[in-house]
């Protein structure tokens, strides 16, 4: 017997070697369709959102696509396997195209990145590109691809050029990122101004006019949009096209004129066998699908560039190239070389080497220039002949026209005219974000994305926490419940009080009123529902506003505490439904309640924490801080109890007005979030931020006209977001006790103040 990898006469046994390579052929298959998915997912996802640029959202150079595609094309790096057959050689084409693909598809995904990413991407992608034009040519001078030359030559053509040319459009990105982001602010002021001018408008209407606006900026100076309908990335839509033209013309040849290669494809299989004509099939499919988003692209550039037939009066235009371009490698040209082997240079060799930068830079500026020309004029030559053929849609419409007069009669009725007449009572085009040489874009991106915001308010809508806004619907004039929950009265079991925040004093007002006795179960559900809707805007408001480290425990403790309470009704250990059904009275079920916390206080206090208790009360285990605010609160409502008898449904209906008061006063923040999310957000994340933000007002515009006619205390904005700031101003302004009549609470709301909420 040989040994491994040797035959029985001691000679190598190659034939072993070959074996596994049908699976990877598989493995080289599946790395496309991977691909394949995620170029297909952002073409349905463009479609769904009609989204005609195709954002990348599933499918963009990064770590993860680049090692895809250094598997999917490594039947095109095999330099010494024999591809003797048909469906071989097209295997190696589809590969360099799929390529060419890739990296048309992907060109607006640098938008999103930063300037360091886009280094290092560029970098990794122009390796694989190197590696794979010098592989094509050695087997070409080799053999191993012996049809279809000029078919690999004209690829590898395009496919250096697309590089070229993503990599110089991505030198743009942050010059239009920060001019951008210095318009949006602006805008921003501008457009704040405009609504703070509003009078007699609610808070609500106000912000959905001032989202329209946001939204429009937002969209507008998003980056993926702006590479997306660059000159460079429409006019690599068109190379991607060609590529793909190539391709099919190979493929229809080989396969439609087999007499043209009769003597050119050679007999028997590679060893890759079966598994190569699997490869060709998904690349191909995968070229099919990804060249959808690039020549969609190219498509509506033409469309964008000539709204009027025959309009070629941008020929002035086609010579001329926009600052930005070539601004950041003008401004690289007076940086000084700081690498610290040129700093101990004598100044002579820092003279040159700086000379030889400024020359190396002048090379890069000509060859930008060059390539923004050259997209140009591939628009140019493609909107000419486009344009022509518009013409002639145009001319057969007017001769259809006329032998169809019923036709004339209703196209010309005022009916569908007056879609733009309603929607010009908003005008946009002051907030739509362009760079130079984008002016007569303006009219047309304002009209394309003015209803956005419409489809997502009523998408919103849809979505109501029905439940919230019937809890708030009970909720007090000014509040009040703000400021009962906690009574000053209550014997304090610790040194120091913890800081409250929004959320525990609703989950442990919730744990109180479940335990009640003699409440129906319909009650108990709809609080159940209505204090886990409020929980998630409670959470949402203290994460974006309250960002203070202080309040983590406080905020993990309300979490757990809610965790407990809606998957298992429970309060730390306590049964809460077993408790409600021992026929105790609410006086006796408070106590316990009460009892229990104090307990778990103490029990604490006597373990090795005790130190930790009597420090910062912020650093105290959450089941402490949960303990303390049942102990506190329940003890409260016990002080309300003993003056005044209640039974287990009336006190039940008396903590629901408090929880809806905290969760309404906690939800008049609402404004300010917004104002943040679309302010401060990262230009990258912000159209997305904003369509979140129109989404949650189309969800609480109910609820912000309900707490529009609430009464607020006169609090700055930072004050608002503080529950302790509102208890103190309460406690201060209106001291209401729990007991206050309906009487007097009608007489002290007539006096409150008025909605804080315009912005300003």
């Amino acid at each position: 017997m040989g040994k491994l990898g040797c035959n029985i006469d001691g000679n190598l046994n190659d034939q072993k070697f070959s074996e596994p390579l049908p699976w990877i052929g598989i493995y080289v298959a599946a790395a496309s369709m991977a691909c394949l998915a995620a170029m297909a997912a952002d073409v349905i996802h463009g479609f769904r959102h009609q989204k005609f640029w195709f954002p990348c959202k599933f499918f963009s150079i990064n770590a993860t696509s680049l090692t895809l595609i250094g598997v999917a094309i490594k039947l095109l790096v095999d330099l010494n396997t024999a591809m003797p057959s048909r469906q071989d050689q097209l295997a190696k084409l589809s590969s360099v195209v799929f390529i060419c693909t890739v990296m048309g598809n992907s060109m607006p995904s640098f938008g999103t990145m930063g300037n360091e990413e886009i280094l290092m991407n560029i970098m990794a992608l122009a390796i694989l590109v190197i590696t794979v034009i010098v592989n094509i040519c050695m087997q070409l001078a080799t053999g191993a691809i012996f049809v279809f030359w000029k078919e690999h030559a004209s690829v590898m053509f395009l496919m250096l050029l697309l590089l070229v040319m993503l990599t110089f459009t991505a030198l743009t990105v942050p010059t239009t990122k920060h001019y951008l982001e210095y318009k949006y602010r602006k805008k921003y002021e501008l457009a704040v101004q405009e609504v703070s001018d509003e009078i007699e408008k609610t808070v609500a209407s106000k912000l959905r006019k001032g989202l329209v606006m946001y939204w429009m900026m937002a969209h507008t100076s998003s980056p993926q949009f702006v590479m997306g309908r660059s000159v460079t990335c429409t006019a690599s839509g068109a190379f991607c096209v060609l590529s793909a033209m190539i391709l099919a013309e190979a493929m229809l040849r080989s396969y439609f004129m087999p007499g043209f290669f009769q003597f050119q494809f050679c007999s028997g299989d590679s060893d890759y066998k079966w598994s190569t004509t699997i490869v060709l099939i998904t690349q191909t499919i995968a070229v099919g699908v990804g060249t959808i988003a690039p020549a969609i692209r190219w498509l509506f550039a033409i469309r964008f560039r000539c709204p009027k037939r025959g309009n070629i009066s941008f020929k002035r235009e086609l010579f001329y190239v926009e600052s930005y371009w070539i601004q950041r490698l003008s401004e690289m040209k007076e940086y000084p070389l700081t690498t610290r082997i040129i700093k101990l240079r004598s100044r002579h060799f820092r003279r040159a080497a700086h000379a030889a930068k400024v020359q190396f830079l002048n090379l890069c500026i000509a060859l930008q220039t060059w390539i923004v020309v050259m997209s140009k004029v591939v628009r140019y030559i493609s909107i000419f002949f486009v344009s022509q053929v518009l013409l002639c849609c145009d001319c057969c419409g007017e001769l259809k026209k006329k032998f169809k007069f019923n036709n004339t009669i209703s196209s010309n009725y005022p009916g569908s005219d007056s879609q733009p007449d309603s929607n010009s009572k908003l005008d946009l085009s002051r907030y739509v974000l362009h760079l130079e040489g984008e002016e007569a874009l303006v009219g047309l991106m304002m009209r394309s994305n003015f209803d956005a915001t419409d489809h997502l308010l009523q998408k919103g809508k849809k979505r109501e926490p029905k439940y919230l806004t019937k809890l708030l619907e009970n909720s007090s004039k000014g509040f009040r419940g703000v400021a009962e929950f906690d009574s000053n009265q209550v014997p304090s079991l610790v040194c120091e009080e913890p800081t409250n925040c929004w959320a525990l004093p609703v989950v442990t007002l919730t744990i109180i009123a479940l335990a009640l006795p003699d409440t129906k179960l319909c009650l108990r559900k709809d609080l159940l529902c209505s204090v886990s809707e409020g929980l998630m805007y409670v959470k949402h408001i203290e994460k974006i506003l309250v960002k203070s480290a202080k309040l983590g425990n406080i905020k993990k403790a309300a979490e757990v505490l809610w965790t407990g309470v809606d998957l298992y009704h429970k309060w730390l250990d306590v049964d809460l439904h077993k408790l409600s059904l021992q026929g105790k009275s609410p006086k006796e079920i408070l106590e316990e309640l009460a009892e229990n916390a104090k307990n778990k206080i103490l029990e604490q206090k006597d373990k090795d924490t005790q130190a930790c208790l009597k420090e910062n009360p912020l650093k105290w285990p959450t089941k402490v801080l949960a303990a303390n605010s049942m102990y506190r609160i329940s003890r409260t409502i016990l002080l309300e109890h003993e003056s005044r008898s209640q039974t287990g449904e009336k006190l039940f209906g008396a903590i629901s007005v408090m929880i809806s008061d905290i969760l309404g006063a906690c939800l008049t923040n609402f404004k300010e979030v917004i104002c943040i999310k679309v302010l401060n957000t990262a230009i990258e994340e912000r159209e997305r931020s904003v369509r979140h933000a129109v989404f949650a007002l189309g969800k609480t515009e109910n609820i912000l006209k309900i707490l529009n006619d609430k009464a607020l205390p006169s609090l700055e904005p930072h004050q608002m977001a503080c529950i302790d700031a509102w208890r103190l101003s309460l406690k201060q302004n209106s001291p209401w006790d729990f007991t206050k009549s309906s009487s007097e609470e009608k007489t002290l709301s007539s006096c409150s103040n008025d909605v804080y909420l315009a912005i300003d």
